[in-house]
């Protein structure tokens, strides 16, 4: 039997906002991880660590990853950035973990940091480049520009860091055709991996007080799904893994009336995926008039993508075909991607 393949496991610790420089057009960090921002706090790395190797889902099967998510981690002051990292440290050289990864800002890396995340185990840097280009990243008030990001990936690289992309569509000054040319930018780059977030409209940021001014339109969620998927089939046929589509939701974000626009959907990743599914599958479905009721066959596997969020990705070939699905059913002999198509 082929060995059975173990999603990642990432301990999450957060430091919503701490040392970033300023606040971001589209940015509310406490409601997107449910955390409070303090300033010159110091999150209790050990006892987050030590609850979640005791927790009944600790599976050291999955590799698990310490990661330090929210702010801007390499602009702490340094003896704290230093002291947060070897609290985490110590639990990678028991075994519980086996590296820690941090996410930061393109222009807030250098040599003395590197050095130290280097000594302390960190394996992953995750940069939040969100767009390659000027204009956007001016108009979101990033204060970095897209060659920082470039000079970024080749410093990480210098050090043997496995790199992360984070990219947001969406955003003030973006379009279709600007982001396609920003994906074009990021696989010169050549990451490891790759997050989208599209751009939300969250209260009480600036990015809201321009939507409700009438000086931003956030995308809708199709015009969303289709931006992520395209980017999404040009990066990972281009070996670079997209690990995350759509904003992971908290508590606090998902209170109602702090999502005031923007193509906010519970399941939006998988709504990328099903889309970038049936795309796949289009030479497979009979033309419009060949039939009037088909039954479907398909891996199991690759069923929730066929049918897709409530059965859309059905009426959608519904839709296509002019056919009635009457029934999927599961086919094993099929490899992945592969469907099977009887007339009934």
């Amino acid at each position: 039997m082929p060995e059975k393949k173990f999603r990642p496991l990432i301990v999450p610790i957060f430091i919503p906002h701490q040392g970033c420089p300023h606040r971001c057009v589209f940015c509310e960090q406490e409601k997107i991880t449910s955390h409070r921002a303090e300033t010159g706090s110091q999150p209790d790395v050990a006892g987050i660590l030590e609850s979640a190797i005791q927790s009944k889902t600790f599976d050291r099967r999955r590799r698990p990853q310490v990661a330090f998510y929210g702010g801007t981690f390499t602009r702490l002051p340094f003896e704290q950035m230093r002291r947060l990292l070897k609290e985490a440290y110590v639990f990678v050289k028991r075994g519980f973990f086996c590296g820690i990864r941090v996410s930061t800002r393109p222009d807030a890396l250098d040599d003395d940091r590197l050095g130290v995340m280097k000594e302390y185990g960190v394996s992953t840097v995750e940069i939040g480049a969100q767009s390659m280009d000027d204009h956007v990243l001016d108009l979101s008030n990033r204060g970095h520009r897209a060659e920082h990001t470039a000079r970024a990936v080749r410093s990480l690289r210098t050090y043997g860091f496995r790199v992360g992309i984070q990219l947001m569509p969406g955003l003030p000054g973006d379009s279709r055709e600007c982001f396609r040319s920003t994906t074009t930018k990021v696989l010169d780059l050549h990451p490891d991996m790759a997050r989208l977030y599209p751009a939300l409209v969250i209260r009480g940021t600036e990015l809201a007080r321009r939507y409700e001014n009438g000086r931003y339109r956030p995308l809708g969620v199709e015009e969303a799904v289709e931006i992520c998927a395209e980017s999404c089939i040009r990066l990972e046929c281009n070996g670079i893994p997209v690990i995350r589509i759509g904003l992971m939701s908290s508590p606090r974000l998902l209170e109602k009336g702090q999502i005031i626009a923007g193509p906010w959907h519970t399941a939006f990743g998988g709504l990328v995926r099903s889309h970038i599914y049936l795309k796949s599958i289009e030479r497979d479905l009979p033309r419009p008039g060949e039939a009037t009721r088909i039954r479907i066959f398909a891996p199991q596997r690759d069923i929730p993508l066929l049918r897709g969020y409530r059965n859309q990705g059905l009426r959608q070939i519904e839709m296509r075909t002019g056919a009635a699905v009457v029934c999927v059913e599961p086919d094993q002999t099929l490899a992945p991607g592969c469907i099977r198509i009887e007339k009934v």
